[in-house]
């Protein structure tokens, strides 16, 4: 059985700054991420990464990030927005950080595959103070847990538009958790 959400938000930037402005859609390019933003591409955009190895796959194609984690923030005094912390996609309705590795989502023609989770930065810290602690988790065994939403890659191209429905697919078992990427 497949999950479902809505989008609530999408946002895009050409520029390597932190946040995204909202817009009205966004074109998802298979292999290359949205249209238009500074991290799409074949290869690595991200600034950091793409000093270490500009020859890596770019798994950081799409981030997608939870509404529901705007509100729980809200109670530690943050205040957010959809692209605030640079997402290309706010969702509503799908526990993002409970998927796993090749977890499908599908809006309209559009399919995202999950590759990893965001690990928060340091730009975070900068964007509101404490807002890097509170992205940060732990679990029953000490180990930090990202709370940044989740990144993925273009399987299939399409536009992606606040209030369309989004339908999770998932992967064939055994699942893999989402890890920092």
């Amino acid at each position: 059985m497949a999950a479902s959400g809505t989008v609530v938000a999408v946002c895009c930037s050409p520029g390597n700054g932190f946040s995204k402005p909202g817009v009205h859609e966004i074109r998802l390019v298979e292999g290359l991420g949205v249209e238009g933003d500074a991290h799409s591409g074949r290869t690595v955009q991200h600034l950091y990464l793409r000093n270490k190895d500009a020859a890596a796959p770019n798994l950081r194609q799409v981030h997608l990030m939870h509404a529901e984690l705007f509100a729980e923030l809200a109670g530690g005094g943050f205040t957010l927005e959809p692209g605030d912390l640079g997402e290309n996609i706010t969702t509503c309705g799908i526990d993002l950080l409970s998927l796993p590795v090749g977890a499908v989502l599908e809006i309209g023609e559009a399919r995202i595959e999950l590759t990893g989770r965001r690990t928060p930065c340091v730009q975070i810290e900068n964007f509101q103070k404490g807002l890097l602690k509170a992205l940060i988790a732990k679990d029953g065994a000490g180990q930090p847990v990202f709370k940044a939403g989740v990144m993925g890659v273009v399987r299939a191209r399409g536009l992606v538009r606040k209030d369309d429905e989004i339908d999770v697919q998932m992967p064939v078992k055994p699942h893999k958790p989402l890890l920092a990427i």
